[in-house]
């Protein structure tokens, strides 16, 4: 039996269909199944609080599950490395932060993963400030004090850090090398053990992360001297900053942001950014997020990706500088 001719339109239809590459056909819109965010750490950090900030939000305007999954080990190269190895499909994402990404390139020798080469910056979730802590019995009540304390009793002077090679670590040494002092580091397994520390008067500061210093500070048993950032706090917009203090250009943060493995279609990335500076404009999270002690920004993946470029120069030279090297 023969086929009646096909009018002008089906044979447009049929003739656009035929141009698709092969396989174009059968490929689902992306997204179709669930999107997984790895984090690099125990859950409980700041760069788990903001995966799982965004992912709850991304279930509604993607329409699929978002599920974060905690990957520890290898101060953030086990998880790092799952997603730089994936598929570049879209499915798996990494919240990526300073210690993976911007410091293990010039700090981890024989990194298994290129942050550059082998992962897509996609969007800066948040940037939260470091605070410069101390016991609330000691006479320290500014930055200065710190510092001159410090020149008074060269190499006995400690600090905290929740580990080797952190930003924590880095913004200590720092101090040290912009005061010419000799100061002792400390370093613990996590921000909980050297909290419990200071709070014990065993070491004399800590650049903690805000979340984990507040509660003490409001209680009275620590005393906030300064900010890490290169300015203010919108959560802590009377406390100055450390380059207030007397140490100019002085600039360290926890930050977090959503990667790609590198490949991953451009299209995906797109969506993705758009919608999490959608969710930054939302008054709530804006505001969970300030709570936290972070400063919110939108930007585009080319903007995120200057920024990261930006970090890792920063780290090269901080390490090159303090001479910090892994234990």
């Amino acid at each position: 039996m023969m086929r009646p001719p096909l009018n002008r339109r089906d044979a447009l239809r049929a003739a656009g269909l035929a141009a698709l590459p092969a396989g174009a056909l059968a490929q689902p819109a992306w997204p179709n199944r669930t999107i997984q965010i790895v984090v690099a750490y125990a859950a409980g950090g700041t760069g788990d609080l903001f995966a799982r900030l965004v992912a709850e939000r991304l279930r509604g305007p993607l329409g699929v599950n978002v599920v974060v999954e905690n990957r520890s080990g290898a101060a953030g190269a086990i998880g790092t490395q799952a997603v730089a190895r994936a598929a570049p499909d879209g499915y798996t994402l990494l919240l990526g932060q300073a210690p993976e990404i911007a410091i293990a390139k010039s700090f981890v020798p024989n990194l298994p993963y290129d942050p550059a080469r082998d992962l897509a910056p996609v969007a800066l979730i948040g940037n939260a400030a470091l605070a410069l802590v101390v016991n609330a019995s000691t006479p320290y009540a500014s930055v200065a004090d710190l510092v001159a304390a410090a020149r008074e009793r060269p190499g006995q002077m400690t600090f905290a850090s929740s580990g080797t090679g952190t930003p924590g670590h880095f913004a200590a040494e720092t101090l040290a090398l912009r005061t010419g002092t000799r100061m002792v580091h400390v370093p613990y397994r996590g921000a909980g053990p050297a909290l419990t520390d200071l709070l014990g008067g065993h070491v004399d500061f800590f650049f903690s992360g805000m979340p984990a210093a507040i509660p003490h500070v409001r209680e009275g048993k620590l005393r906030l001297l300064a900010v890490s950032t290169a300015r203010r706090t919108p959560g802590s917009p009377e406390t100055p900053t450390v380059a207030e203090g007397g140490i100019p250009d002085f600039d360290f943060s926890l930050w977090g942001g959503l990667f790609a493995p590198a490949g991953t279609p451009p299209a995906a990335i797109e969506r993705l950014n758009t919608e999490v500076n959608t969710i930054l404009r939302d008054p709530q999270m804006r505001g969970r997020l300030v709570q936290e002690g972070s400063d919110v920004q939108e930007t585009t993946p080319a903007e995120f990706t200057g920024f990261v470029g930006r970090e890792v120069a920063k780290y090269a030279r901080v390490i090159e500088a303090t001479g910090v090297k892994p234990e």
